[in-house]
């Protein structure tokens, strides 16, 4: 029960990563804020398993794209629970397309979610533990992205390649209050956004030809980091990434 007596947020907890780590950090001892979208009906599912388990819960309505939406979540949490004291920014979202047919729709859609709003979610966390004397957790979801091309994602690759340079930046301003910051970035994992990949045996079985451990990935492997960074175990880890991918980024080349 490394986290007892912490209250955390996780951005988009409603299923597959995020659903994963609220678990992982209420088997810990935490309290848990889950924030998704008003039309995610996994969010109030997500909310029941917790509170089955005994864990001090809230869930909270809001798009972390919206500038307006990350700051009230932040105010509606600490209302909620008092404080909070980590902060998961796991809510993302892709669009497939050729760089000579992508929209500036579909552009804005990824960085607001991806970039703009871990941003001014974490500025509003960090304004918040200023307020109540210092210390404090973010963990962003990043992904293998920041650092392998992606081609036909490259609005994706871009929005996870700057939150890579802001969790640096973010490790120097931020450690004043006392707040470590780092992301973690997955590889291929199970989860409802690879749905097509997985139903897939030809793409399935190239992939796991470029991944040294010959398995994706779980939502739950992802979690367990998150939880070790969450943790004073990792009081002295800040501003790097985390590779959570099978040996995927130093193995892959395109088929």
């Amino acid at each position: 029960m490394k986290l007892q007596g912490k209250v955390a947020l996780v951005t988009g907890g409603a299923q597959g990563i995020g659903r994963a780590i609220a678990t992982r950090l209420a088997q810990e001892g935490a309290a848990v804020i889950i924030e998704d979208l008003s039309d995610n009906p996994r969010a109030e599912e997500t909310l029941q398993e917790l509170q089955a388990m005994g864990a001090k819960t809230a869930l909270l309505v809001g798009d972390v794209g919206k500038v307006a939406d990350g700051q009230r979540v932040i105010r509606e949490g600490v209302a909620a629970m008092g404080r909070i004291d980590i902060l998961v920014n796991n809510a993302g979202v892709e669009r497939r397309a050729g760089f000579l047919d992508a929209s500036e729709a579909d552009y804005d859609l990824v960085m607001h979610v991806n970039l703009k709003g871990p941003f001014f979610i974490t500025q509003a966390f960090a304004r918040h533990v200023r307020e109540r004397g210092g210390d404090g957790r973010v963990i962003n979801i990043s992904s293998v992205h920041e650092e392998l091309p992606f081609p036909h994602f490259a609005s994706y690759c871009a929005s996870k390649g700057g939150l890579k340079m802001l969790t640096r930046d973010l490790a120097i301003e931020l450690a004043p209050l006392g707040i470590t910051i780092n992301n973690i970035a997955p590889g291929a994992i199970k989860t409802p956004i690879n749905a097509e990949l997985m139903d897939d045996p030809a793409l399935l079985k190239a992939l796991r030809a470029n991944i040294p451990l010959k398995r994706l990935g779980t939502p739950e492997d992802v979690a367990g980091v998150a939880a070790f960074l969450a943790s004073d175990d990792a009081a002295y880890i800040t501003g790097t990434t985390v590779g959570i991918d099978g040996g995927l980024l130093w193995n892959y080349h395109e088929q």
